[in-house]
């Protein structure tokens, strides 16, 4: 995938080898819930470089590797990744709900609700361990997601 020369190439990549060959043992899937928790671990924002490093890197924040704006390819290194584990592997949900609070119903483009927040909660717990795993086998993660 590094060595794709167009965003083209890093789509067929993605859709072609990954995302229609899942190896499910290694398959997070946080649905819309992406958004929220990004914002959660990084300063409220989609911005991609906003908050501390190794908390956005668990979603959007890792090297990009698709540049148009359709689509969000994001790589995380083993480093990465363990960095990732170790800091986001305390997080509870009080502390993750004073964040959700936090985020800005305007920039965030949907009603915020008790209901949004447990969606985002759910989805947000498979994350430590994933991480964690990934860690551990020095795996590289690749987050993405069409917009």
């Amino acid at each position: 995938m590094l060595a794709a020369a167009s965003d083209d190439e890093v789509l067929a990549i993605v859709q072609d080898e990954i995302e229609e060959r899942w190896d499910e043992a290694w398959l997070v899937q946080l649905d819309k819930a992406w958004d929220a928790i990004h914002r959660c671990l990084s300063d409220g924002t989609i911005n991609l470089n906003g908050g501390s490093h190794s908390r956005r890197l668990a979603v959007l924040g890792g090297r990009q590797l698709h540049g148009g704006d359709d689509y969000i390819v994001s790589l995380v290194t083993p480093e990465e990744a363990r960095e990732v584990a170790v800091d986001i592997a305390a997080i509870d949900e009080a502390w993750l709900r004073g964040r959700y609070d936090a985020i800005e119903v305007d920039d965030y483009g949907r009603p915020k609700s008790a209901e949004d927040f447990d969606y985002t909660w759910d989805y947000f717990q498979s994350l430590p361990p994933f991480f964690k795993r990934a860690a551990d086998v020095r795996r590289y993660v690749i987050f993405t997601v069409d917009q």
